[in-house]
């Protein structure tokens, strides 16, 4: 057996291997890294006889301890269940004003509301809540049918437009669409709508339009245009647009009279999730 080449420096024997020049040394491994290498050699054999470890054709080890992480998240989601169902009790028991002043059953509301928020609602009024074009702002304190808790309440109980036969329910007309108006009269009724929200327009149109609105849209919106939430009518005198505030937009919606839809949760949720999504919107809300 030939002996192996020593380094000239070190004095340590090379393993015989070289790459452009440089030869490797062949250096014991440091004690530390073995000790740990035979730790986890011996970790792994007392794992594989305690705990499920090796596949069969027909199932697999069990290991000594009988350990299943199936069985302990059941037994998990049951205790989870169980302390829902005692909370969920309370919530069926208390009113809405009785959650709000209760702060250990407002921050199970605000939990549970905040959770079914997200999976149910979010995708139209976004992940806070702020809406966009055509989906209401919920964190202001601008609410076409009521902000205070029960208006809330009974909204996402009936749902607007809904097919609940209690639907929230009102009308915009598509005056162009349906031709009730002529394209000159819908000009001048935005121009109208333009000066409620405190902004400039054309006089002349203003005068021509304002024995419209009286005729047309004053039922609904009011003589001054501030709204009536009675019937779900928007105030037009404020810088809040649901369709959008410039000229087009508004003439767009006199003509076409959109009307959105929002679904009744009573048909989804029970009774108690209704009550904690009332909170949640209502504790993030502005206003009322």
């Amino acid at each position: 057996m030939s002996k192996r080449e020593a380094d000239e420096v070190t004095g340590v024997e090379t393993t015989g291997h070289e790459w452009d020049g440089i030869k490797e040394l062949d250096n014991p491994l440091p004690r530390w890294w073995l000790y740990i290498f035979w730790a986890t050699v011996v970790f792994s054999a007392v794992y594989w006889v305690l705990m499920p470890a090796w596949p069969g054709i027909s199932g697999y080890t069990k290991g000594t301890r009988g350990h299943s992480d199936r069985a302990q998240v059941a037994q998990q989601l049951e205790a989870l269940k169980d302390l829902r169902g005692a909370e969920a009790a309370r919530l069926t028991r208390a009113s809405l004003q009785e959650i709000e002043s209760d702060p250990e059953l407002q921050e199970y509301a605000l939990t549970v509301g905040q959770s079914v928020f997200g999976d149910n609602c979010a995708t139209c009024h976004g992940t806070g809540g702020a809406g966009a074009k055509g989906y209401p702002n919920l964190r202001d304190d601008v609410w076409l049918w009521g902000g205070s808790l029960d208006e809330i309440h009974h909204t996402l109980q009936v749902g607007v437009r809904s097919d609940h036969p209690e639907a929230r329910f009102s009308q915009m007309p598509a005056f162009g669409r349906d031709q009730m108006l002529n394209a000159g009269q819908i000009s001048d009724l935005t121009e109208y709508v333009v000066r409620l929200s405190g902004r400039e327009a054309d006089a002349a149109a203003v005068g021509r339009a304002a024995p419209i609105f009286a005729e047309q849209c004053a039922s609904c919106h009011g003589v001054t245009g501030q709204g009536d939430k009675a019937q779900g009518a928007p105030n037009l005198t404020d810088a809040e647009w649901l369709y959008g505030s410039s000229r087009e937009e508004i003439r767009t919606q006199i003509w076409s009279g959109r009307n959105g839809v929002m679904p009744a949760w009573s048909g989804r949720f029970d009774p108690e999730t209704l009550k904690a999504l009332a909170v949640y919107v209502h504790a993030n809300a502005g206003g009322q």
